[in-house]
C-alpha cells in the first residue's frame, strides 16, 4: 500500500503536517508530493524553512516525489488534451497537453529549484495524473525514475520501461455531489485491492480535510487495508520490489 500526500507545499504546510501526523501514528511512511513552483501565493524557492521540513521528513522515511511545476494547466497543447485535462482534474493537469520541450524546461526549473535547497527526488507524479506521452520522454530524459498515472506506476529506465505495477489511484473529490460516492469507493476499493494481493495506492489532499468526515473516512480505509495485510510503503520501494 502507498500513502501518497499530495499538493505539498509551503501554501498547504498545515494539512501536510496534519496527513503526516496522521501517518505517524498509524507507523507508516508516506510518498510526499512536492509542488516547487508558484502555487497558491506561495513558492518553495521562497521558504528555505519548509524545505527543511521535507528533508526531515526525507530522513524519517518518506519520499520525496515532484508534482509537477505549478500545478495549474496552461494554454499549451491541442485543445482535446486540455479539454480531458479540465474535466478530470479541474483545471490542475499541468501536464496533460504540454509537448516535449515545454515539459524539458518546467522539469529543469522544478530539480533547479529542489536542488538548491538540498532535496532529491527520483519520481514524478504529473497533477491530475495526467502526463503527455511528449511529457514522459521528457521526464526519462530528465533522469526521473518513474512516473504514476490513474492505474499504476511505471518504470522509465531505458528498456525497463513499462508499467511496473498495476494499481488504481483512491481519492476524493471533495465539495462535489459525488463526495460521499467517493469515500464509499475509497474504503471498498482498498479493501477489495488488499484481497486480491495487488497494489493499494490512497492519495490524500489538503482540501479533503476541510470538508467534515472525510479524513475518518480516508483513516479507516487505511487502517483496514493494514488490518486486512496490507504493508505501507513508498513509490520507490514498489518498483524495486517490482525490479526483483
Amino acid at each position: 500500500m502507498v500513502v501518497s500526500i499530495h499538493d505539498v507545499a509551503p501554501a498547504t504546510a498545515d494539512e501536510t503536517a496534519r496527513w503526516c501526523a496522521d501517518a505517524d501514528a498509524l507507523g507508516i511512511p508516506v510518498s510526499l508530493l512536492v509542488i516547487p513552483g508558484p502555487w497558491r501565493g506561495m513558492a518553495l524557492a521562497e521558504h528555505a524553512d519548509y524545505a527543511g521540513v521535507l528533508r526531515a521528513r526525507a530522513e524519517h522515511g518518506d519520499e520525496l516525489v515532484l508534482h509537477g511545476w505549478c500545478h495549474q494547466a496552461g494554454a499549451e497543447g491541442r485543445a482535446v488534451r486540455r479539454a480531458v485535462g479540465r474535466a478530470v482534474a479541474r483545471g490542475a493537469a499541468e501536464f496533460a497537453a504540454l509537448d516535449e520541450q515545454q515539459a524539458g524546461r518546467r522539469l529543469t526549473d522544478a530539480k533547479a529549484v529542489l536542488a538548491a535547497l538540498g532535496l532529491q527526488t527520483a519520481g514524478f507524479t504529473p497533477p491530475g495524473w495526467l502526463a503527455s506521452p511528449a511529457a514522459e520522454r521528457a521526464l526519462a530524459r530528465a533522469g526521473f525514475r518513474y512516473t504514476t498515472d490513474h492505474f499504476g506506476v511505471k518504470d522509465l529506465r531505458g528498456s525497463r520501461a513499462a508499467r511496473a505495477r498495476r494499481g488504481f489511484a483512491l481519492s476524493h473529490r471533495p465539495g462535489g455531489t459525488g463526495e460521499r460516492l467517493g469515500a464509499a469507493v475509497m474504503k471498498a476499493g482498498a479493501a477489495w485491492a488488499t484481497r486480491r494481493r495487488g497494489l493499494v495506492r490512497v492519495a490524500l489532499h489538503p482540501d479533503d480535510l476541510h470538508r467534515p468526515g472525510l479524513r475518518d473516512d480516508t483513516l479507516r480505509a487505511i487502517e483496514g487495508a493494514l488490518k486486512a495485510g496490507a504493508r505501507a510503503t513508498t513509490y520507490g520501494a514498489v518498483l524495486d520490489a517490482a525490479a526483483s
